[in-house]
């Protein structure tokens, strides 16, 4: 069973969204996730487009899972020049707590790009 940790999470992101303002290692930016039981597994997804998979920093506490992640400028060779750039950049954190039942040592991390 999972439980949500932050409340105000949709009014920071629409706040973040209309200030046009990046995530700090301080004052990280939310990231969007799904959760879904299959069987006798919890999966949870991150949204980390355009992350660098070294950029993810998983810790396990306890009964509290974080994933940070930064989302850094792309600086792709050279004469390119960027028409649009959408995704926001800077840090971001998520915070999940597991029910006391579940198995931390069982919690295991993939990346599908």
């Amino acid at each position: 069973m999972l439980l949500r940790t932050d409340p105000f999470r949709e009014l920071d992101r629409l706040t973040q969204q209309f200030l046009n303002t990046t995530g700090t290692w301080s004052r990280p930016t939310p990231m969007p996730l799904d959760a879904y039981r299959a069987g006798d597994e919890y999966v949870i997804c991150f949204d980390l487009p355009g992350v660098d998979p070294d950029a993810i920093d998983i810790d396990v506490e306890r009964n509290m899972v974080t994933v940070k992640a930064e989302r850094r400028p792309r600086q792709e060779g050279e004469g390119i020049k960027w028409e649009l750039s959408e995704r926001p950049l800077g840090i971001f954190s998520r915070q999940v707590m597991l029910s006391d039942t579940l198995d931390p040592a069982g919690i295991t991390a993939d990346y599908d790009a």
